[in-house]
């Protein structure tokens, strides 16, 4: 006779060693004892007796026990053993627990970083940190979803930074087919989510974006053996990172060397908002040389020819390609697409005063645009970690410090 709510919940242990059994049908039986009340199933498997625990009295109602109950059946009648796939499904939590996210991108770093440079395995490893961990770190990996992955690259896109997004689903990506072959999840879920994030505009002007590739630009450049006007102008453009045209055209009424300032006028700038480039001591030294030079004059930077025009528009792309470095890869105005991703992927300095320092439009919460001296001290110290940062790519660090 089918057991009943009021006769588990009323019925007392009698004092038999093994306990007393009392059975709902079906293999399924309450087994009471001195310690408590325990549902049990009692079932046979390839012609032997077994035995499966369905929980405990009253945290495992009569209703739970009976789905339970049905649940081994189907399994059997599927010809699986319903105690093995408890023990699988216990197994696969605890590997779940401890297969997060985090925990296999972590050991994917360790087991590939052979395979990329120093810088680029600190870039990849800030962006798990910064951008992937803090949403999806503590998630075991077989549970993850597609929607979770673009959760978080939504969140860089947000901020602007669409090529970040890109790179960093490729990164997932990279650490889901991991998992896949470490037979710790299905499949690489990424690939669900081509064509969710923002194309990235394309550009006219080829930049460096990678650090390693950086350092060796950064070598080449104080390797450079060209003209001193040419070769001051482009130890100055990372530095600096201004248009070409503003570069080229810098004059020596605009910087003042004792407050390591350079102040554009408007009417050089793109915006046509005056602009104000904070000079790090690095920059400040490569202009003290210069200002040996041209200090007399109006141009920091005067034509080669003639010292009544500023540098040409062409010199500084021609000192690269001299240096081996085709149009397709490097420009002059590729300094600000380099700075411009370093400093926020690699040194995580704040977008806002990226964008400030490039001149860009920057409006403050109340929509009003900021004017040009807006965060200046801030502004000053990430130039001269930029600079620092530059140093260490290079492997040289200045002694006027």
């Amino acid at each position: 006779m089918p057991l009943t709510d009021t006769f588990i919940r009323q019925v007392k242990y009698s004092g038999a060693t093994a306990g007393d059994k009392h059975s709902d049908g079906h293999g399924l039986f309450l087994l009471v004892k001195s310690a408590g009340k325990y549902w049990r199933l009692s079932y046979r498997y390839l012609g032997k007796q077994k035995t499966l625990a369905l929980g405990v009295y009253p945290e495992v109602s009569l209703a739970k026990a009976r789905q339970r109950r049905e649940k081994a059946r189907e399994q059997l009648a599927d010809g699986i053993d319903p105690g093995e796939a408890k023990k699988s499904e216990k197994q696969a939590q605890l590997m779940d627990a401890t297969n997060t996210f985090e925990a296999v991108a972590l050991a994917w770093l360790s087991k590939t970083a052979s395979s990329r440079a120093e810088t680029t395995q600190e870039k990849v490893t800030n962006w798990l940190n910064k951008d992937v961990f803090p949403f999806v770190g503590k998630t075991a990996i077989s549970s993850l979803k597609p929607r979770d992955i673009l959760f978080l690259l939504q969140r860089i896109e947000a901020r602007g930074a669409i090529d970040s997004a890109h790179r960093i689903k490729q990164v997932c990506g990279q650490v889901m087919r991991f998992a896949v072959a470490a037979g710790l999840a299905e499949r690489d879920i990424t690939a669900d989510l081509r064509g969710a994030l923002t194309i990235a505009k394309s550009t006219n002007y080829a930049a460096i974006t990678e650090p390693s590739e950086v350092a060796k630009l950064m070598r080449a450049i104080y390797s450079y053996s060209g003209h001193p006007y040419a070769k001051a102008a482009l130890r100055l453009a990372p530095l600096v990172f201004v248009r070409p045209g503003e570069l080229r055209s810098a004059e020596w009424s605009e910087i003042n060397l004792e407050l390591a300032e350079w102040r554009i006028p408007g009417a050089k700038m793109k915006m046509g908002l005056d602009h104000i480039v904070p000079l790090s001591t690095q920059a400040v030294e490569i202009l003290q040389g210069m200002h040996l030079i041209t200090g007399h004059g109006k141009y920091v930077f005067p034509s080669i020819r003639t010292g009544d025009r500023c540098m040409s528009e062409n010199t500084i792309n021609a000192a690269l390609r001299g240096l081996g470095y085709a149009k397709e890869e490097m420009t002059g105005h590729g300094f600000r697409a380099m700075a411009r991703t370093i400093m926020d992927e690699v040194q995580g300095e704040r977008v806002d005063l990226i964008e400030h320092q490039l001149a860009h439009a920057v409006k403050d919460p109340n929509g009003r645009a900021y004017n040009r001296a807006a965060h200046l001290p801030a502004r000053r110290e990430m130039m001269q970690r930029w600079a620092d940062y530059l140093d260490k790519l290079k492997g040289h660090e200045f002694n006027s410090r």
